[in-house]
C-alpha cells in the first residue's frame, strides 16, 4: 500500500493513518509500525494510537534515546526491540542513524506533515537528509508507505511531484495539467484529498465544523513608536542603498538580511527589538563566520517558511550580528540609540499591546478562550508577562501561559496541560504549536499578534481551532496590523487579503507558487524605491525586472488557482459515493457490532465470568481484573465507558479495545477446548453469553471476530 492522503486541515488524517494502521495489524499484512513526523508531534501521537487504536509505541527522539536503550537487551537495536515505534523526523534523519533505521525500518511507516519532506528547490541541507531518508524508505516495493499532510502542494510543482515519487517513481515524471485519463486513474487510486467543503457537502447540517469569523484589528502607533519605526525603517534603506561592489559578497549579503532582521523585530515588539539589537558583535572584522551562513538558516530567522521541520522563533539576533561585520561605527551607535528608544517603548507606549489586552478583554468576556500568535520568543514572554499582570488578579479564574521554543517538548506539555485545567485560559504561542497541534478542545480565538509573511502559516495558525472536534458553534479570529504602518500595509496588501479572498472563494488554502524568500522580497521591493535601489535588494535574481515584484507574485498565484481549479476537477473523490459508504457501515455495524451491542456482551461476560464491574456516576468501574486480562491490561482498576466522547480520564471501550478482544478470545478458546464441537457447544455459550438477540458474525458464526 503506497498512499498520500492531503486532506484539509482538521478533518482528520491521523484518524485516518491510525485506522488504516489497526486494520493492516488486526489482518496481519504487518507486523510493526512506525510514524514519523516532527518532535512536536510524538507525544500527539502516541497518545492517539493508545487511546483510539490501542496501539501501544514508544517515543524515539533525543530526550527519551538513551533511556529507551538502556532497557533492551545487550545486542538489540532500539529501532528492532520495540515492536511500534514514533521516531521524531530530526532523529532518524541525522547521518549516524538514517542507516540504522533504514536497515531495521517497520514494514509499515507513516510520515506526518509529509510537505517538509519533498526534495527541497534550494539547497537545504536538513530538508535534502528528509527527503533522503522518505526516498530509502520508499525503495523496498513490498513496505506499505502513508504520507500524510494537508499542504502537499507548496505551489513548487518539482517538490510536489517530489512528494508523489515517493508513491510510484514514475509519478515524479508527470506533467500535472496534461495527465492522460489512464495516468490520472493510476495517479488517483494513491492520492486522496478531500476538502473541509467536501466533508459539509456529505454530512449536510450535521457538519461538525464551526463557523469562522475573521476581524481585522488595525492599531496606530504612539508618537514615540512612530518616531523609532521610521529611523529604523531609514537605517535599513541606507544598509541596502551603501551596499557596494567594494564589499564582499558575505557583507552585501549579511546588510541585506540585517536590514530585513531589523524591521521584522522592531515591528515585532519592544521585547523583541531589544534581545535583538543588544548584543555587540566582536571588532575581529573578521566575516569568515558570515561566509560559512546560507540563505536557509538566515531566512529562517526572517522569514516564516512552512517547510522546516522544526520552527525558529529566536530573535534574529544572528542575522544583525553578521549584518555590523560591515558597519561603521555611526551605525552602531544608531543600534544603541534604538535600544534606548525601544526600552521606554514598553506598556502603555506600545498600542499594539494595548490593542491586543483590549481585544482579550473582549474575548473573554463572550465566553471565548483565545490564542495570541507570536513570530519571536521575546514577544510572546512579553505578551504573556504583561497579559498576566492586567488579568490574573486575586480570586481571577483567568490564567495566562506562553509556550514556547525556548522550552523542553516534555515542558510545553506539562505547561499545555496546566493552562486547560483552568475555565478561563489564555494562550501565548509562536510556531512551535503551529502544525498538527490539537488545540481545538480548549480553545475558540486566535489572534494574530504579528502578521505572518506567509499565507500557509496564516491558515495552520488558524487550524489549530477551526478543526473537527471543535465544541464551539464560532471561532473567531483577529489580525493586528498598524494602519500607519507599511510593513503591516505590505504584508496585508500583497499576501493576506488575497490568501484571505481566495479562501473564501474556493473553500482551500492555494499555496502562493513561490518560495518564501522571493515572496517576502517582493514584500520589501514593494517598501523600498523601486529604482535601481530596490533591484539590489534581491540575492537571487528570480524576479522579471520589467513587472513590479508584487505583479509578479500575485499573477504566479493567480495561475495556481486557476491549476487547483482544474486540480479539484481532475482529483476530486467523485467516485465515493457518501450514500454508499454510509451503507456498508450501517451493514458493518449489523455484522461486528455498534456500541451498544459492545456494551452488553462486556456486561455479561464480565458477569459470568466474575469480573467485577460496577456502575459509577461517569461510567463502569472494573475494579478485580482477571488473570487471563492481565497481560493486556495490567492489574490496576479502569473507569469504562462504551460511549463517545468519553469524559476526562474515563477510557472508551470500543470494538478492538483489548477488554473486548481479551473476553472474545477467552470465551472462544474456553469453548472450544477439550476438542469440543464447535458447531455445538462454543456457539451455544457465545448465544447465551451475547444474548438472543445479538446478530452472529456472517463469516465466522462465533459473533465475535
Amino acid at each position: 500500500m503506497r498512499l498520500l492522503i492531503a486532506d484539509d486541515v482538521g478533518i482528520g488524517k491521523t484518524i485516518e493513518g491510525g485506522l488504516i494502521a489497526r486494520e493492516l495489524l488486526d489482518r496481519g499484512e504487518v507486523k510493526r509500525i512506525a510514524v514519523l513526523c516532527p518532535p512536536h508531534l510524538c507525544d500527539q501521537w502516541q497518545q492517539e494510537l493508545r487511546e483510539k487504536f490501542h496501539i501501544d509505541a514508544v517515543v524515539v527522539r533525543s530526550g527519551t534515546a538513551s533511556k529507551l536503550e538502556r532497557a533492551i537487551p545487550n545486542g538489540s537495536h532500539i529501532f528492532s526491540y520495540y515492536r511500534h515505534l514514533i521516531v521524531s523526523l530530526d532523529y532518524a534523519k541525522a547521518e549516524r542513524r538514517r542507516a540504522s533505521f533504514i536497515t531495521h525500518c517497520p514494514d509499515f511507516v507513516i510520515v506526518d506533515e509529509a510537505h517538509t519532506c519533498t526534495r527541497p528547490s534550494s539547497k537545504s541541507t536538513f530538508q535534502q537528509q528528509r527527503h533522503q531518508l522518505i526516498q530509502q524508505i520508499a525503495e523496498k516495493n513490498n513496505r506499505h508507505l502513508l504520507l500524510l499532510s494537508a499542504t502537499p502542494h507548496s505551489g513548487i510543482e518539482e517538490s510536489f511531484l517530489s512528494l508523489l515519487g515517493l508513491l510510484q517513481p514514475e509519478f515524479e515524471q508527470l506533467t500535472l495539467d496534461r495527465l492522460t485519463e489512464k495516468q490520472r486513474d493510476k495517479l488517483a487510486s494513491h492520492f486522496i484529498q478531500r476538502r473541509r467543503a467536501d466533508v459539509k457537502q456529505w454530512l449536510g447540517n450535521e457538519t461538525p465544523f464551526p463557523e469562522r469569523d475573521s476581524e481585522e484589528k488595525p492599531y496606530k502607533l504612539s508618537k514615540e513608536y512612530k518616531q523609532l519605526f521610521d529611523d529604523v525603517y531609514s537605517f535599513a534603506r541606507g544598509l541596502v542603498k551603501t551596499t557596494t561592489q567594494d564589499m564582499s559578497y558575505a557583507q552585501r549579503r549579511g546588510r541585506y538580511w540585517s536590514a530585513l532582521a531589523l524591521i521584522r523585530c522592531v515591528m515585532s515588539s519592544p521585547a523583541a527589538a531589544i534581545t535583538t539589537l543588544n548584543r555587540q558583535v566582536s571588532k575581529s572584522g573578521d566575516d569568515s563566520l558570515l561566509a560559512d551562513l546560507d540563505k536557509d538558516l538566515m531566512s529562517s530567522y526572517v522569514y516564516d517558511s512552512t517547510d522546516q521541520e522544526q520552527a525558529v522563533d529566536a530573535t534574529p539576533t544572528v542575522v544583525v550580528e553578521q549584518g555590523q561585520q560591515s558597519y561603521g561605527d555611526t551605525d552602531k551607535r544608531k543600534l544603541r540609540a534604538f535600544v534606548q528608544a525601544a526600552q521606554k517603548l514598553q506598556g502603555e507606549k506600545d498600542q499594539k499591546l494595548q490593542s491586543c489586552i483590549a481585544s482579550i478583554q473582549t474575548l473573554l468576556s463572550e465566553g471565548f478562550n483565545p490564542i495570541i500568535w507570536c513570530r519571536y520568543i521575546a514577544t510572546a514572554n512579553y505578551v504573556a508577562d504583561t497579559l498576566k499582570q492586567k488579568l490574573e488578579k486575586k480570586g481571577s479564574q483567568i490564567r495566562v501561559i506562553a509556550i514556547t521554543g525556548e522550552l523542553s517538548e516534555d515542558e510545553r506539555e506539562i505547561r499545555l496541560q496546566e493552562l486547560k485545567s483552568y475555565p478561563q485560559r489564555v494562550l501565548v504561542a509562536t510556531d512551535c504549536l503551529s502544525e498538527g497541534v490539537n488545540l481545538q478542545s480548549h480553545f475558540s480565538a486566535v489572534i494574530h499578534y504579528d502578521l505572518p509573511w506567509n499565507p500557509n502559516r496564516l491558515e495552520q495558525w488558524e487550524g489549530r481551532i477551526d478543526r473537527y472536534g471543535q465544541t464551539a458553534s464560532q471561532v473567531k479570529t483577529f489580525l493586528l496590523y498598524g494602519s500607519d504602518n507599511p510593513v503591516d500595509g505590505a504584508v496585508l496588501d500583497v499576501l493576506i487579503r488575497k490568501a484571505v479572498q481566495i479562501h473564501k472563494t474556493l473553500g482551500i488554502t492555494v499555496p502562493v507558487p513561490m518560495d518564501s524568500t522571493t515572496v517576502s522580497e517582493a514584500v520589501f521591493k514593494s517598501l523600498f524605491d523601486r529604482a535601481q535601489d530596490a533591484v539590489q535588494l534581491s540575492l537571487l535574481d528570480l524576479l522579471n525586472e520589467k513587472e513590479s515584484a508584487v505583479d509578479q507574485v500575485h499573477k504566479n498565484w493567480d495561475k495556481a488557482v486557476e491549476r487547483e481549479k482544474t486540480s479539484r476537477t481532475r482529483f476530486a473523490q467523485r467516485s465515493i459515493k457518501p450514500v454508499e459508504v454510509e451503507q456498508e457501515l450501517i451493514e458493518s455495524d449489523q455484522i461486528l457490532g455498534n456500541e451498544q451491542d459492545v456494551e452488553r456482551f462486556v456486561l455479561s461476560a464480565a458477569n459470568r465470568l466474575s469480573c467485577s464491574l460496577s456502575k459509577k456516576k461517569q461510567g463502569w468501574l472494573l475494579s478485580t481484573i482477571p488473570n487471563f486480562l492481565q497481560p493486556s491490561l495490567g492489574d490496576k482498576p479502569r473507569l469504562l465507558t462504551f460511549t463517545t466522547p468519553a469524559p476526562e480520564g474515563v477510557e472508551y471501550v470500543g470494538r478492538n479495545h483489548p477488554l473486548v478482544e481479551g473476553l472474545a478470545r477467552h470465551i472462544i478458546e474456553d469453548a472450544l477446548s477439550n476438542n469440543q464441537d464447535p458447531s455445538q457447544h462454543g456457539v451455544v455459550l457465545l448465544r447465551r453469553i451475547l444474548s438472543p438477540s445479538a446478530r452472529l458474525c456472517s463469516y465466522c458464526g462465533y459473533g465475535i471476530c
